[in-house]
């Protein structure tokens, strides 16, 4: 999967776990509620969590404080459907880090987007 495709959202939920794993970026995939429901090899191997510790915690208040600003965690508070790609610098328990996010909420989806490419 390409990180710039402008269908990533909806290949994501119909990829098999194998490809989502293989991926060269980062995918963290949450409810409405941001309970983390999908969480990405690329991204356990990237961060240093496990999958198993991360699925069920809610992603901007457990696991990424640091994007829980406007920048990031109010847009999927606030905005319906968006899909955009930001600069942004992770910093939480970490050497602060240049990325690129992509945000991606969408109705058409089951769960919203953060994608990391490092």
């Amino acid at each position: 999967m390409d990180f710039e495709d402008k269908f990533i959202g909806v290949k994501i939920e119909s990829a098999k776990q194998e490809e989502k794993d293989s991926c060269p970026f980062g995918i963290i995939g949450f409810d409405n509620n941001g309970i983390i429901r999908e969480y990405n090899k690329t991204e356990s191997d990237n961060s240093g969590y496990s999958k198993e510790f991360i699925l069920n915690k809610h992603i901007f208040l457990d696991v990424a404080p640091c994007m829980n600003n406007y920048l990031v965690a109010l847009k999927f508070d606030e905005k319906k459907e968006f899909d955009e790609t930001i600069p942004y610098i992770l910093s939480f328990k970490v050497k602060p880090i240049k990325v690129q996010l992509r945000l991606i909420k969408n109705k058409e989806l089951q769960l919203n987007y953060v994608l990391i490419k490092r």
